[in-house]
């Protein structure tokens, strides 16, 4: 591809999506447990939000960002010596909100670390790899810092949907 290997992928650190928030016209987030199961869960609560929303049509792209940015707040926000109380507050938040023609998936997690592809040239090496898919199955994605008392990041990748609902005449 005659492409730079480390200037494959920089995040846009650009703060939240180029939306305006009031405009949301539905939004839905629910709170993942520290664990790896977590991952099932964002995937049946994205089923859910997606069918109520008339989107199921996008679900195998959305569920698959889905599933690789909760599965990155997992692996970031989860140290291998941090203990699993169960009372504890849950540390990463699966957000989705959706425009009129733009939906938004959002994962907070506590690290501050940023968001970085790993362009190791090794596709069968596991990490790094999701942010390339999470790029190549959105319409573009970037993160932010959290301000005031909630303290770590939240990585987001925007969709473009279709603006009519007609049937496409094939």
């Amino acid at each position: 591809m005659g492409t730079n290997g480390s200037t494959m992928l920089k995040p846009l650190r650009q703060g939240l999506p180029p939306l305006d928030p009031s405009a949301v016209s539905s939004a839905a987030s629910c709170a993942l447990p520290a664990r790896y199961e977590a991952v099932r869960e964002a995937r049946k609560f994205t089923r859910r939000t997606l069918d109520q929303w008339d989107l199921g049509d996008r679900f195998d792209d959305v569920c698959l960002v889905v599933s690789e940015l909760v599965t990155n707040a997992l692996r970031h926000a989860l140290p291998a010596n941090t203990p699993r109380a169960v009372d504890q507050n849950p540390p990463v938040r699966l957000h989705l909100m959706r425009w009129t023609e733009r939906l938004v998936c959002a994962v907070r997690d506590p690290s501050h670390d940023s968001p970085v592809a790993q362009d190791s040239g090794d596709f069968s090496a596991e990490s790094g790899r999701g942010l390339f898919l999470v790029e190549s199955f959105s319409d573009g994605w970037g993160w932010h810092p959290l301000a005031g008392t909630l303290s770590g990041k939240v990585v987001w990748a925007l969709f473009q949907l279709q603006s009519d609902t007609a049937p496409n005449d094939a």
